[in-house]
């Protein structure tokens, strides 16, 4: 038995933390491109800087990621006994809290301008030698950020899902409501060449709730894991199955009469302790150590598990105070 050991993850799964490093670089890179298209065709309108500023937000994660898999399998320390994998939920409590108030603030801003009855100015613009009305120009560009953003959401969530990855999971969410944002702010663009002033304000404002949205939903999320919440499914609330599995698996153990599990996630990994009540006591540490064993290979993300005997399990859960060992 070892404590402080450095965690391996499964070969399918390195494959996809490689994986995820790549989307994540080209994540920076696509995200780059569709800012500077944004901001070019910016003009007055409220909608586009709103859809710029989301897009600008949008490189926060993959920058977040890319340092939490440099960071999160450092071997464990005397300072950090439990190694590093909560770089990933610290790293993105940072980018909910960014994401949440600067949504606020855009929302604040777009309906005092929709309050005050500011008409944005969307002019005419010189391509190649002739004048268009420039609402044309940033309807292609938001076009083009809409297939970044809808092939970038699509490409990480099936390696979130093998990683079991909410923050990468998170990230491809924001993909998504990016996407659906800036196909508001083309119907808001759009709404200006019709006339209707309100139709770009509109846009932004509901731009805006979007980026509180994924603020909200992220910050739960990862105060949730700082709290030691049970695991859950990725991309949902409901709790997770393995905390019923390893007790399933434990009981099936023949010397094990009850057993009761408590699990938390430490990023992309889960540490625990499972009691168990022994029928008996006879080469207990050799049983100890084979169930650790046993157990540990239930789910690859299991990091760190104790298992400790104890007399007695009230109705099979874990009790109210914990136990300690001398």
């Amino acid at each position: 038995m070892r404590l402080g050991h450095r965690f391996t993850f499964p070969a399918r799964q390195q494959r996809e933390r490689h994986r995820a490093a790549r989307l994540s670089w080209v994540s920076l890179g696509l995200l780059t491109t569709t800012a500077i298209a944004v901001y070019v065709t910016l003009g007055e309108s409220e909608a586009m800087k709103t859809a710029w500023v989301e897009d600008l937000l949008g490189m926060v994660p993959p920058i977040v990621l890319l340092a939490a898999l440099k960071i999160e399998n450092r071997a464990p320390n005397q300072r950090f006994p439990y190694g590093y994998f909560r770089t990933v939920s610290v790293a993105f409590l940072i980018t909910s809290a960014v994401l949440a108030l600067a949504g606020v603030w855009l929302l604040y801003d777009s309906v005092m301008k929709l309050l005050h009855g500011e008409r944005p100015p969307v002019g005419t613009m010189s391509v190649f030698g002739h004048m268009i009305w420039a609402g044309w120009a940033m309807v292609v560009a938001l076009l083009y950020c809409v297939g970044i953003g809808y092939w970038l959401g699509r490409a990480k969530r099936p390696v979130a899902d093998t990683l079991n990855d909410k923050a990468l999971y998170a990230d491809a969410d924001m993909n998504k409501a990016g996407w659906m944002s800036e196909g508001a702010a083309i119907a808001g663009i759009l709404l200006i060449g019709y006339g209707h002033w309100w139709g770009d304000g509109l846009a932004a404002a509901f731009i805006s709730v979007n980026i509180v949205r994924d603020g909200w939903v992220n910050l739960r999320q990862v105060i949730g894991d700082l709290m030691d919440e049970t695991p859950t499914r990725i991309g949902g609330q409901e709790l997770d199955d393995l905390p019923e599995r390893l007790k399933a698996c434990a009981e099936a153990m023949p010397w094990v009469s009850q057993a009761a599990v408590r699990l938390r996630e430490h990023g992309h990994v889960i540490a625990g302790e499972v009691l168990i009540v022994p029928r008996e006591e006879q080469d207990l540490v050799a049983r100890i150590e084979h169930a650790v064993e046993a157990l540990t290979k239930v789910d690859w993300r299991i990091y760190t598990l104790t298992v400790m005997p104890v007399s007695e399990l009230k109705d099979g859960v874990m009790p109210k105070q914990p136990w300690s060992a001398a």
